[in-house]
């Protein structure tokens, strides 16, 4: 482990909910969310994450302090893309307070920080670096179109055989997409559909 010391992130948001998708859905967590991405997804429900410069630095040590303020010490770090920084400072304090950590990321940028479960969700925009492939517990594909099927296709193949697959169909157009998605599971069981719970439940 790296000397602990005090640095500072672009912080967007950090707040106590439950993980709504992916393997952890219904699990209480402490959200960190760093601002800061360049993936540019048109579909992305956060772009006011996109420009760092509109978001306040903040010091590891009130970070980790207001995390540690709620019961779980369980940790979800997201953005924006949370790559884009060197996070051992932040994941080596957080540990050092006993979290377990998750973190999600398109693998646009180099892995830093220590984490229990890495949530690959690679993007079209910009892709994975291959380091990703090797270590990321779970891969997440959004599904905006029926194209997007082959093209998660392909990067289930590049993964790990301990990599759990998801398949979540982007919130806009679930209406559409939904029904191919379940079908395509039920021949395709080594997918799981991954539901943004969170949406329905209407929390953060």
């Amino acid at each position: 482990m790296t000397e602990l010391q005090t640095i500072e992130y672009p912080l967007m948001e950090a707040f106590y909910t439950l993980q709504g998708e992916g393997y952890y859905s219904g699990k209480a967590a402490y959200f960190i969310r760093l601002a800061g991405c360049d993936v540019g997804c048109h579909w992305c429900d956060v772009k006011e994450s996109w420009d760092a410069g509109l978001h306040k630095l903040e010091t590891t040590d009130n970070i980790v302090h207001l995390a540690t303020e709620n019961p779980s010490r369980f940790c979800v770090v997201t953005g924006g893309e949370p790559m884009m920084y060197d996070l051992a400072t932040l994941t080596d304090q957080l540990i050092h307070k006993g979290f377990e950590l998750a973190v999600e990321t398109s693998g646009a940028y180099s892995l830093s920080g220590s984490w229990n479960w890495i949530c690959l969700s690679p993007k079209k925009f910009k892709a994975p670096k291959e380091e990703f492939y090797e270590v990321a517990n779970e891969l997440k594909v959004i599904i905006f179109n029926q194209s997007d099927f082959k093209w998660a296709e392909e990067h289930a193949a590049k993964v790990n055989k301990n990599c759990k697959l998801y398949l979540q169909v982007e919130w806009s157009i679930r209406e559409k997409l939904t029904s191919s998605l379940i079908e395509y599971v039920k021949q395709n069981p080594q997918w799981r559909i991954s539901v943004q719970t969170h949406k329905y439940l209407n929390i953060p």
